[in-house]
Order: structure tokens, then C-alpha cells, then sequence
């Protein structure tokens, strides 16, 4: 009889322990959930992650691509911070390119160029962190420079740059 009742004991431990969903399960849960266009149901399945560990880096990181999608760009903005905070691995080109498109879009045009400028140093060859540098600092009055961030965007193959390079530049 106590065999029987160590035994049953131990499997409800046992259950209780190992179907607990880790914070990982639910970022796997949150990229599937934002990669089938259900980006509520992702931002849900990140939070919990982050519930359940704070140092969560990638439920930051994916929950901020949500965020500025959602035009959430202060939130973004955080969590985009957070992750690098967490994993300097998370502190690439992408992450202050995309960090400074959501401060172009709350209109701080000199944090937008401040990670433009960053993303650029990190990766020289970033078409798009060149296209949005010359915007910031069009938006900042400096039409001469932007110009050269447009044509240099242009060089690396940013065909969009041209529309810009023709109205604001000769």
C-alpha cells in the first residue's frame, strides 16, 4: 500500500513537473501564432513568456516586429531595447535599423539617426538603414547629406532611392 501511494505520488510530481510549459514553448507558440497572422494571440503567447522569465530576449525581440506592426512604436521601441539589454546578440544592424524606423515614426529623428548611424557602422553594406539615415536627416533640415545617403542607398541597390535622389536632390 505505500508503494502503491510513493508510486502514485511520484507520477503526479513527475506530471506536474514536466507539463509545465517553459518560456520557451510559448515563444515557439508566439512565432507560429505571428507567422500565421494572429498577432494578438502572439503578443499574448510573448507576454506569457516574458511571465515566466524576464531574461525572455527573444519574446522581446519578437514582440516588438508585433508592436510596430501594429503601429505600437514606443513599445517596440522598449522592447527592441530590452532584447539587446538581454542578448548582445540582438544588438546587430537589424535590431537599431529597425529600432530607429519605429523613432522615425514617433518623429525623433535624431534617435532614429542615432541607430541609422549604428546599424550602418555594423553592417556598411545595409541599403535601407542608408535610405532611412537620408530621411532623418532630411526631416532634420540637412537636405545635402540626405541626398548623399539616398545615392549611396542607390549604389548598394535600393531602387526606391531614386524617386528621392530626383525630387530633393538636383
Amino acid at each position: 500500500m505505500k508503494q502503491k501511494i510513493l508510486i502514485l505520488i511520484l507520477t503526479l510530481f513527475y506530471l506536474s513537473v514536466y507539463s509545465q510549459k517553459t518560456a520557451q514553448d510559448y515563444v515557439d507558440k508566439g512565432v507560429a501564432a505571428f507567422k500565421s497572422g494572429d498577432y494578438n494571440v502572439a503578443v499574448e503567447y510573448f507576454n506569457k513568456a516574458i511571465e515566466l522569465n524576464p531574461a525572455a530576449d527573444a519574446a522581446y525581440y519578437n514582440r516588438a516586429i508585433i508592436k510596430s506592426k501594429l503601429g505600437n512604436y514606443k513599445g517596440a521601441i522598449q522592447d527592441y531595447t530590452k532584447s539587446m539589454e538581454l542578448n548582445r546578440e540582438y544588438a546587430s544592424a537589424t535590431t537599431y535599423y529597425n529600432r530607429g524606423f519605429n523613432k522615425g515614426k514617433l518623429l525623433d529623428y535624431k534617435g532614429a539617426l542615432q541607430d541609422y548611424n549604428k546599424a550602418i557602422e555594423l553592417n556598411p553594406s545595409y541599403a535601407y538603414a542608408y535610405y532611412n539615415r537620408g530621411l532623418a536627416k532630411y526631416n532634420l533640415g540637412d537636405q545635402k547629406e540626405a541626398c548623399l545617403d539616398w545615392k549611396k542607398a542607390q549604389e548598394l541597390g535600393d531602387t526606391s532611392a531614386g524617386e528621392l535622389i530626383r525630387n530633393y536632390c538636383n
